[in-house]
C-alpha cells in the first residue's frame, strides 16, 4: 500500500486551503511530496465550479458579503456549492498511476468512501449514474467536484455532518435544489461528532484507495507552514 500523509487543518478560510492545494499538487507532480489527504472545515464560502453559472447563486454578491460569506469561481467540476462549519471537506492530492488513470473510476471511488462511512452509521448511501455525489433516501448528503492536473487530483468532496442547511437556500446547490440537501445530524436526528466522522472517513478512504495513513501526520497542520505556502498572495 502506498503511504498517505494526513493533514487535518481544523477550520480554515477557503483561499488559504486552496493555495495549500496548489503547492501540494506541484510537489506531488514533481515527486517532492507523497500522496496527501487534506481534511478541513471552511469558514462560510460559496464556490462555483466549471459547469456552473452565476445564476446558480440566488442572492446578490453584496448579500453574500453582508452575511460574511466569501465567493470563489474555481476550476473543479460541478456547479455551485456551499462550505461552512459542520461540513467535512476532503481534498485528496493523489498521483493516479497505471490503471487508476480513470476519472470516472476515481469519482466512483470517492462515492464509495462516503457510502462505506455511512454504512458504519447503519445508513444506506447511494450514488447516481448521471451525477457525482452521495444520497440518502433521495437527499444529497455529500457533494463531489474534482480537478486533475498531470494525473494528480485536487479539490474533492464535502460531507454535510452537522451544518446549518439554511445556507443552501442561497444557491441552487449542484443543480438539485435546497430541499434535496440533508446532513448526518438531520438524518440521525442527533448530534454527530466531527472527530469521529473524520476517523471513519480516513478508515474508509484508506480501504477504498489502498493507502496507508501516516499516524504522526494526522494532526493539525502548523499554521506557520500554511502562512509560508500562501505568503506570496
Amino acid at each position: 500500500m502506498r503511504k498517505l500523509t494526513l493533514l487535518d487543518l481544523g477550520q480554515r478560510d477557503y483561499s488559504e486551503v486552496w493555495h495549500i492545494q496548489e503547492d501540494l499538487v506541484k510537489e506531488v507532480i514533481s515527486g517532492a511530496s507523497q500522496d496527501t489527504l487534506i481534511l478541513v472545515e471552511h469558514t462560510p464560502v460559496v464556490t462555483l465550479g466549471r459547469q456552473g453559472s452565476e445564476e446558480d447563486v440566488l442572492v446578490s454578491f453584496e448579500d453574500l458579503s453582508r452575511r460574511g460569506i466569501q465567493f470563489f469561481k474555481v476550476d473543479r467540476g460541478g456547479r455551485a456549492t456551499f462550505h461552512g462549519p459542520g461540513q467535512l471537506v476532503a481534498y485528496p492530492i493523489l498521483s493516479l498511476l497505471g490503471q487508476d488513470r480513470d476519472i470516472h473510476s476515481y469519482l466512483r471511488n470517492l462515492e464509495a468512501v462516503i457510502i462505506g462511512l455511512l454504512a458504519d452509521l447503519d445508513l444506506r448511501g447511494e450514488g447516481k449514474e448521471d451525477q457525482a455525489g452521495v444520497w440518502i433516501d433521495e437527499q444529497k448528503v455529500a457533494s463531489i467536484g474534482v480537478g486533475v492536473k498531470k494525473w494528480v487530483t485536487y479539490h474533492g468532496l464535502a460531507l454535510n455532518v452537522d451544518i446549518d442547511l439554511d445556507y443552501f437556500s442561497l444557491i441552487d446547490p449542484c443543480g438539485v435544489g435546497q430541499a434535496k440537501i440533508t446532513s448526518l445530524a438531520k438524518v440521525l436526528s442527533s448530534q454527530v461528532k466531527m472527530d469521529q466522522i473524520k476517523k471513519s472517513f480516513v478508515s474508509s478512504f484508506s480501504e477504498v484507495f489502498k493507502r496507508m495513513p501516516i499516524p504522526e501526520s494526522y494532526s493539525s497542520f502548523p499554521s506557520e507552514r500554511c502562512q509560508e505556502m500562501a505568503s506570496f498572495r
